[in-house]
């Protein structure tokens, strides 16, 4: 049987989360500090990913942003820049 995720909280890190969650500016630190919030009052990944965000999501997701919480922080959540598909060709070169 799979270990069941768990995270432990102090009033600063609920404070935290509780305010990204209600006042972030992009919608998925919102959905992941509302994941972390729920992990953290018990809930499992499985039943979190399944019903308890607003879209659903796969458990191991909730596990990556789990960890990398633990390891960072708020700042664990958020993406890194440099993400994503690069551009097929430079601005520059579209002039010449």
């Amino acid at each position: 049987m799979p270990k069941q995720l768990q995270l432990s909280l102090t009033d600063k890190q609920l404070a935290e989360l509780i305010d990204l969650r209600d006042h972030a500016d992009k919608p998925y630190l919102r959905e992941r500090a509302a994941a972390m919030l729920k992990i953290a009052d018990g809930g499992s990944a499985r039943q979190v990913a399944a019903q308890g965000l607003l879209r659903k999501r796969w458990h191991y997701t909730l596990g990556v942003w789990l960890s990398r919480y633990e390891q960072d922080g708020i700042e664990g959540l958020k993406i890194k820049s440099g993400r994503g598909r690069k551009p097929a060709f430079s601005p520059s070169a579209q002039n010449c």
